[in-house]
């Protein structure tokens, strides 16, 4: 692997649309980036300037800190996997792997050795003689990444080339950092746990995480050694940990977020926050999300997937 380093790196569509913009960012040697981010927002644009498939406006691509801007793809050591995943149909499974190695004049030795190697990595080796009409869709993609593995590239991107995984559920749970990015700019890079617990504006924090953070615009009111939080739907005071985060704060309005998980249904109306009627349960199996209104604005809690609860039911939420 390799160190890769974006230096103010853009693209612009035209004369005023920018796919990506002033994006700066540097990876580590064998460092796994995740790039998250809605539709449209740049991210499979940074990663075709990066395989040299996309023309860069303006910056820098350096690749073992050697400037590879401009040089042609093939001369980079990128492999990338696309989101069609796609392989050559008239080619066997072998066939497919072992195309780049003969495009580099590879013996036969090493292509053979590469492509039994790569095969048995992505758990394909009985499929080598099989063409790919003759695959599942989850195999024709191992066999996309078997190719594009077999190079030993420096760099290795991948953009969306496994389907029907949770992206955000992978990039948490596999990703050394992640970047967010809206609209062609990058809006945080961070562990996973940075990005989840400690997001840097209100965009990330209801990005990441499924539901989706609940929103509360509050106003703010110190009394005595107390600071409290109200709206017309919700009051309650703050515990000294979020307490010590505002003394600085000098506003008197601030959106709150609370995660769905951080919410709790409590059988005591006297220690709960709110009390309030389902709207709508969805059961997930081990847990369950459950929609309620307060005021004109739909919130989302998760609770565990027992007791088991039911539309109408009022409960107290703590």
């Amino acid at each position: 692997m390799a160190t890769l380093e974006l230096i103010q790196l853009s693209k612009r569509y035209g004369k005023s649309v920018w796919g990506a913009k002033n994006v700066n960012l540097k990876v580590n040697d064998g460092e796994f980036i995740v790039f998250l981010g809605p539709s449209g927002c740049g991210k499979t644009t940074t990663l075709r300037m990066i395989a040299g498939l996309e023309e860069v406006t303006e910056g820098e691509v350096l690749i073992d800190g050697k400037d590879v801007t401009y040089l042609e793809p093939r001369k980079r050591e990128v492999s990338m996997v696309f989101q069609s995943y796609a392989v050559w149909p008239h080619m066997t499974v072998y066939e497919n792997i072992a195309f780049p190695l003969k495009l580099r004049k590879e013996s036969k030795e090493n292509i053979d050795s590469m492509v039994k190697e790569v095969a048995e990595m992505v758990k394909i080796t009985e499929y080598l003689e099989r063409y790919p009409r003759q695959l599942s869709g989850g195999q024709r993609q191992r066999v996309a990444l078997g190719r594009a593995l077999a190079v030993k590239p420096k760099i290795f991107l991948m953009d969306e080339p496994l389907s029907n995984l949770d992206a955000q559920s992978e990039a948490l749970s596999m990703a050394d950092r992640i970047v967010i990015m809206r609209n062609g700019h990058i809006e945080q890079v961070g562990t996973p746990d940075d990005v989840y617990f400690d997001s840097e504006n209100v965009f990330v924090a209801g990005f990441i995480g499924t539901p989706p953070t609940n929103f509360f615009k509050m106003n703010i009111k110190h009394e005595k050694n107390n600071v409290k939080f109200y709206n017309e739907n919700l009051e309650f005071l703050l515990p000294d940990k979020i307490k010590n985060l505002l003394k600085n704060y000098n506003k008197d309005q601030i959106i709150l977020g609370i995660r769905p998980e951080s919410f709790k249904i409590v059988e005591n109306k006297e220690k709960s926050y709110f009390t309030e009627k389902i709207l709508v349960v969805e059961p997930q199996g081990s847990h369950q999300v459950i929609a309620l209104e307060i005021g004109e604005q739909i919130v989302k809690i998760v609770a565990p997937a027992f007791p088991k609860y039911k539309a109408n039911e009022i409960i107290n939420i703590s």
